[in-house]
């Protein structure tokens, strides 16, 4: 779909998407592209989108698909004018996924191959030059959503025989476009529809003249904006202009931050609310929290208000650095207790995370860029960015100036993370060694432990892996990591011990190392780690054939994966207790556990895992035992939600828990 801003494109596409809904059983998804501004973070914003975490095992476009491959589903790309440079990439998506479908709003043409363009029209207006009569006017679109957006604002507001033509005029002059006539429909508040159509008349022409540059309707939505504004009180008006320095939402925490010594300061709630009456600011709720928003446009208007002004980079550094103490502020969390809210949090400021990185990078400042970085080592984990990560990273390098030692450690370990996994060799190693040194160096030997840990694994990822001295130096890194405190990258530490002890035929040593891990990460409140350590544990347990202990791992884990929203997590444990019930000759609900997680793998991409599925010999054995019911519970599985595979997977004593836990699924 393409057109000017604020022709309705974006809302078009989601009621297309509602309407459609039939047609994609497996699923629509919605990906917004406003805060993406460069082109190679398509990819990773398409994978976050469809819930694909990027831990840096796999390349993400393969990933992407093997989630789609077999699945019609329809991904919906808004607002992609700004990276049409990546439109390539949807055609090699395409053609790996061609049951994939993919609707994409846009400004201008893509021109790439399957591209089927749909022109996004203005509403009709009523027809005649003339004073139009309230029949004509009702049968209008456009005037109908003038009249709903006016009663909206002003309860009791309707459409009489007296100010059809009013109304009618009004939707003329704005063209059709939906984003004016909401614009000027917010104004019945303080103004008739006459008095808005005489302003209108006065100031839509001389406004318009002033962009003439522009393509028609795009000057008309402009010069609308312009009329809004200029009836707001200055304060108003000035935090409208500021509020372009926000990428895509915002809290009134963040607002209030950036207020000293702007006209608005100490009044931003109620600058705000004024601004949410004029139809300029959007207010909704997301978790549990409020948060804000402006259109694409009207943020576009705005920051160029503000680059008028000559304070955008004012604004832009204040942002950064607000970003930057909620960084440092907020990162602490995700190591303890309070881990799921954290990556909550830092999920919902994604897109003003992404702008601060990106203007600390632009301005220059490397060395805040790096820290900011790596404090979020954590959530880049968790939530999957790092090939995102990654690109920051090289950018920050090829700048080729002056950093700390610590900055280009940090850039480096992050660069050469999806390496070591993708494209092990022995120049990743000797990458990660000089890490090693460079954070030992600048006296940061927490992150030097972390680097050790990393070159660790990158021997055992080699074609012919170096076990003893990563046995060896997996043990060091431990040690330092517990001197220093760092209780989530020791249990981290620990597990990949525990890993290499089974390798090398030590299953005593592994399940000790594993049960380590555990421990450290529950006492520390780490959700995350406790999960991986626990699958661990069950699998192991599993192999050793104490099936009770493994179903108690099992369940635990489980649970944490659910408050952790961790799906891949969640596709391990009911494997797990696939196999549990495989092992106890409960064929059918094996089957059914089996056919869920797998359902769950291939939506989020995992395919990468086979070492993990510990379940199969267990469900072939009862495959081949009582075939009629396996396959009955895969039939049933492949249906099932991901809160009734739960509620299949867990036995009645844990009911309870799993309410709680799945309270806010």
């Amino acid at each position: 779909m393409i057109g000017p801003g604020g022709i309705g494109k974006s809302r078009l596409a989601i009621e297309t998407a509602r309407a459609a809904e039939d047609l994609f059983p497996d699923g629509i998804y919605f990906a917004l592209l406003e805060g993406v501004l460069e082109p190679g973070l398509l990819v990773p914003t398409i994978a976050y989108t469809l819930g694909i975490r990027d831990n840096g095992e796999a390349a993400l476009e393969e990933r992407i698909a093997h989630a789609l491959a077999g699945r019609r589903v329809l991904i919906v790309l808004d607002n992609f004018e700004q990276i049409v440079d990546a439109a390539p990439m949807l055609v090699r998506l395409y053609a790996a996924a061609p049951q994939a479908t993919f609707l994409v709003t846009s400004r201008i043409v893509l021109r790439i191959r399957g591209e089927q363009v749909y022109e996004v029209g203005a509403l009709p207006t009523p027809e005649g030059v003339g004073a139009a009569t309230l029949d004509r006017t009702l049968r209008s679109s456009a005037c109908m959503l003038f009249v709903d957006r006016a009663t909206a604002v002003k309860p009791g507001f309707a459409i009489t025989e007296e100010n059809a033509p009013d109304i009618a005029d009004i939707c003329r002059r704005l063209e059709g476009l939906p984003l004016a006539i909401e614009l000027a429909a917010a104004k019945v508040r303080m103004l008739t529809p006459r008095g808005i159509a005489e302003r209108l008349e006065r100031s839509l022409p001389l406004l318009t003249a002033s962009v003439r540059d522009m393509p028609e309707r795009h000057s008309t939505m402009r010069a609308t904006i312009d009329w809004s504004v200029s009836l707001l009180p200055d304060a108003h008006r000035g935090l409208l202009e500021d509020l372009g320095v926000f990428a895509t939402r915002f809290t009134l925490e963040a607002l209030e931050a950036l207020g000293a010594g702007r006209s608005w300061d100490g009044a931003a709630l109620d600058c705000l609310e004024a601004l949410i009456d004029a139809s300029l600011v959007n207010q909704t709720e997301i978790d549990g929290r409020v948060v804000f928003s402006l259109l694409a446009l009207v943020r576009e208007y705005a920051l160029d208000r503000l680059k008028i002004a000559g304070d955008a980079d004012v604004m832009r550094a204040a942002h950064a650095d607000y970003y930057r103490a909620f960084v440092a502020r907020t990162a602490p969390q995700l190591r303890g207790l309070e881990q799921a809210d954290a990556v909550a949090q830092l999920g919902l400021e994604l897109p003003n995370l992404r702008a601060a990185v990106r203007h600390l990078i632009y301005t220059n400042r490397l060395d805040d860029a790096g820290d900011f970085a790596w404090n979020l080592l954590i959530y880049w984990w968790i939530a999957g960015f790092f090939a995102e990560v990654r690109a920051w990273m090289l950018e920050l390098l090829g700048k080729e100036l002056p950093i700390t030692q610590h900055t280009r450690a940090v850039a480096w370990f992050l660069a050469l993370w999806g390496e070591m996994w993708q494209r092990p060799s022995e120049g990743v190693v000797a990458g990660l060694a000089e890490c090693v040194r460079l954070f030992s160096e600048s006296g940061d030997e927490d992150a030097a432990a972390m680097a050790l840990a990393a070159r660790a694994t990158a021997r055992l990822q080699l074609p012919t892996p170096d076990v003893t001295t990563a046995e060896r130096e997996l043990a060091d890194a431990a040690e330092r990591q517990h001197a220093v405190g760092n209780t989530w990258a020791e249990a981290i530490t620990e597990v990949s011990r525990g890993r290499l002890a089974w390798l090398r035929g030590v299953p005593d040593d592994a399940l000790k190392r594993f049960n380590r891990a555990a421990e450290i990460a529950e006492a520390s409140g780490d959700l995350f780690t406790l999960s991986v350590a626990g699958n661990h544990q069950a699998r192991l347990l599993l192999v050793r054939g104490d099936v009770d202990a493994a179903e108690d791992a099992r369940v635990r884990t489980l649970l944490v994966s659910i408050r952790l929203h961790h799906e891949e997590g969640i596709a391990y444990g009911l494997e797990g207790l696939c196999a549990v019930a495989a092992a106890r000759g409960d064929g059918e609900r094996a089957g059914a556990l089996s056919a869920a997680a797998a359902v769950i793998r291939q939506r989020i991409g995992v395919f990468d895992a086979e070492a993990f599925r510990v379940h199969t010999p267990q469900l072939d054995a009862a495959r081949e035992a009582d075939p009629a019911a396996v396959a009955a519970g895969e039939r049933q599985g492949a249906d099932l939600t991901i809160g009734e595979a739960i509620a299949l997977a867990l036995p009645d004593s844990d009911m309870d828990a799993l309410r709680r836990s799945l309270a806010e699924w």
